[in-house]
């Protein structure tokens, strides 16, 4: 889908759903437990906690299981679960994905990470380009020590982060990292990443910062809050919420959304430092300049 339609969904999808019932309890049972699959991150950024908060407020559980974007994605089409979690949005024409509605609920980052005792800190994007298309290979060509740079990135070219860098570094969603090697989910990545003195890879700042990793900062820049909501950290993304408007919950999942969109659940969001939805409504236009900017830097 490109950017500019995806934008104008986005914000059509957003009209859609603070229209939606307001009550949590509204189908033949008085209460429900919902079910929500997706990507570590965002169960990372806002989800564990704004479950537990909502589920005390109005009864309302929120089962929550992982397993990555696109799962969060095609059970919610499949009618498998309730809600899914997604740093990605749905892929055009997919069989899979089509029944899924993407309601964009906060802003991340994404960044690069290294063990925390490697002493290179900061990377120019042009330098992530290089390391990921196997141009620069050891540490000793970032100013760090002479040693062999361990690349890891996630499998497949569909995963949320996967699909984000090949939008966001490459402009090019088929980009094959030739020299990385591939692991199932984030988890695994930011794990290596911990025991690895020579390993690097790209992550969310909501998973990265609860990990013991060492988060460089890129052309200068920090993933802190003030510098995502400016747009002035170059790769940020939306986290989405996804629903099937026919789903059997329907009622309580716009609820919920509804929910992480008031004021509570925006003080959620902003506890685990990851910035609301609404509050960056502007980089939607800087995120289109920046998928330009990275068409031309592949060219």
């Amino acid at each position: 889908m490109p950017l500019v339609r995806s934008a104008f969904v986005l914000c059509l999808s957003f009209s859609i759903i603070t229209t939606a019932p307001t009550h949590a309890n509204t189908d033949d049972t008085p209460s429900v437990t919902l079910t929500w699959v997706g990507c570590g991150i965002s169960k990372k950024a806002y989800m564990d906690e704004a479950a537990a908060l909502y589920a005390q407020k109005t009864g309302v559980k929120i089962a929550i299981d992982g397993g990555g974007a696109t799962k969060g994605i095609r059970q919610v089409s499949g009618g498998e679960a309730d809600i899914g979690g997604t740093c990605r949005f749905t892929l055009p024409n997919n069989a899979e994905e089509k029944d899924t509605t993407l309601v964009p609920v906060a802003w991340d980052a994404l960044v690069v990470i290294a063990h925390p005792d490697n002493p290179v800190s900061n990377l120019t994007l042009d330098q992530v380009r290089a390391v990921y298309e196997g141009n620069i290979t050891n540490w000793r060509e970032l100013g760090g020590k002479d040693a062999p740079i361990h690349l890891l990135a996630r499998a497949g070219k569909v995963s949320g982060v996967g699909r984000t860098v090949r939008q966001l570094v490459f402009a090019d969603y088929d980009k094959e990292f030739p020299t990385a090697e591939l692991l199932a989910s984030t988890g695994p990545l930011e794990k290596a990443v911990e025991t690895d003195p020579n390993a690097i890879g790209i992550t969310g700042i909501s998973s990265a910062r609860k990990r013991n990793v060492r988060i460089l900062t890129l052309e200068g820049k920090d993933p802190s809050y003030d510098n995502i909501l400016s747009g002035d950290y170059l790769l940020y993304r939306p986290l989405y919420l996804g629903y099937k408007r026919d789903g059997r919950h329907v009622a309580q999942v716009t609820h919920f959304i509804q929910f992480i969109h008031g004021a509570e659940g925006q003080a959620v969001l902003r506890a685990n430092g990851t910035v609301p939805y609404l509050e960056g409504i502007h980089l939607v236009r800087k995120k289109l300049d920046q998928a330009r900017l990275a068409r031309e830097r592949g060219l």
